[in-house]
């Protein structure tokens, strides 16, 4: 679950035009594995650095909230802790940050030391009340 599993190609096949959001969905281990407080103490760590990187490249943080319940379909391997929605004016902006070296160096590390699991779904828009950017 580091940068290694960031799917760089898949990505890239997008159209590279256009504003993107980033669906997260975090399951957080019960202690951070740096022994530094909990899981959830460290994604704390991670958010404080990652978010001016976000803005630095036009972006920003639409939405958080905790993930509650399964309401359709299987629970099974679906039980999230957290959720996140980050808008991107570009794939290129969200490719540009999460293979810096600062990212790799300064944030990556508490992303893993408080995740037990992340995933990241590239979103395009359909349709939305969110007005970003405008």
């Amino acid at each position: 679950m580091s940068v290694e599993l960031l799917n760089i190609q898949g990505l890239q096949e997008l159209a590279q035009q256009g504003p993107v959001v980033m669906v997260n969905l975090m399951r957080f281990n019960a202690r951070s594995a740096d022994g530094d407080g909990s899981g959830w103490d460290a994604y704390l760590r991670y958010s404080a650095l990652t978010v001016p990187m976000i803005k630095a490249r036009g972006g920003t943080l639409l939405w958080t909230g905790d993930a509650k319940a399964v309401a359709l379909g299987s629970p099974d391997g679906n039980t999230w802790d957290y959720m996140a929605l980050v808008y991107y004016p570009s794939v290129a902006a969200f490719l540009d940050m999460m293979t810096s070296a600062d990212y790799e160096d300064r944030c990556d590390p508490h992303r893993r030391n408080g995740c037990a699991d992340h995933v990241i779904i590239c979103t395009k828009e359909a349709y939305s009340k969110f007005k970003v950017g405008q």
